[in-house]
């Protein structure tokens, strides 16, 4: 069960982001709206939300997953060994304009993190959170435009050493896939949800895939916050699929950050 999340408020910057889409500006007052209905939501799952003051030096900073990889520990202990604790990475993002977000977030984990529980990932290593996909005792590392192999190798060791398996999932290529999560999320009970440039990858077969409608892929970067998931609102076919297993949705507006290059899990830190 999670129990917090950390945000950042949108600098007034965000239209100067990076983005690979052409969707046209993002609105910033919509924006606004957009974020605050998504901490509701946050905290409509149970969750504290800690929320950060806009930084104008750093446009896309409100992507908060982007700076860090939480790894909590395991309730009922399938980890693969003895240690299963709480810790969490701080990234090297591979955007060298988005490096400076790391700072201030590290700052931010050392309220609720021991100095020996922060890890660190290093030069030439680069790694973006988007491209780590936590499915319960198996962590997924993505290797894509942003995270390369020597940060997903960094990120591995450590995992490894709290205790957690992981894989990397080789996404360069992948047309539409900035980050790993754009494609695929684990919704717990051993199901992920996944579009299908990557469904066939041998790295999922042991899972229950929930295929994403071709016309709705963006639906796929959802996010299981405790009893509920949020979805992106929209897309009617792949949320008529969730409530049909039996999940509890919360369909949020996302346009704005769409044009950014964000989904909902790129806006929160969940711990």
């Amino acid at each position: 069960m999670f129990t917090r999340a950390i945000v950042r408020a949108i600098a007034a910057s965000f239209s100067e982001g990076l983005t690979t889409v052409v969707l046209g500006k993002p609105d910033y007052s919509r924006a606004l709206a957009q974020h605050e209905a998504y901490c509701a939501a946050l905290e409509k799952c149970g969750l504290t939300v800690i929320k950060l003051e806009a930084d104008t030096r750093y446009p896309d900073s409100c992507f908060v997953e982007d700076t860090a990889v939480c790894i909590n520990a395991l309730a009922d202990g399938r980890a693969t060994a003895s240690i299963n604790i709480s810790c969490v990475t701080m990234t090297r993002p591979g955007a060298p304009t988005r490096q400076g977000e790391v700072a201030s977030i590290r700052e931010e984990f050392k309220r609720f993190f021991v100095t020996e529980a922060i890890h660190e990932i290093q030069a030439p290593g680069t790694l973006d959170g988007g491209d780590v996909c936590d499915a319960g005792n198996h962590f997924f590392i993505g290797l894509s435009q942003r995270t390369n192999e020597a940060g997903a190798q960094q990120l591995a060791e450590i995992l490894a050493k709290c205790g957690y398996m992981s894989s990397v999932v080789d996404i360069r290529g992948v047309d539409g896939l900035l980050h790993f999560k754009s494609g695929v999320a684990h919704l717990g009970d051993n199901r992920l949800a996944i579009t299908q440039a990557v469904m066939n990858r041998e790295a999922f077969a042991s899972y229950d895939l929930i295929p994403v409608p071709a016309a709705e892929e963006y639906a796929a970067n959802c996010v299981r916050v405790n009893d509920h998931v949020l979805i992106a609102a929209g897309y009617p076919a792949f949320a008529g699929q969730l409530r049909d297993l039996g999940y509890q949705t919360i369909a949020l507006e996302m346009s704005e950050f769409q044009k950014m290059d964000g989904g909902l899990s790129c806006l929160s830190l969940r711990f």
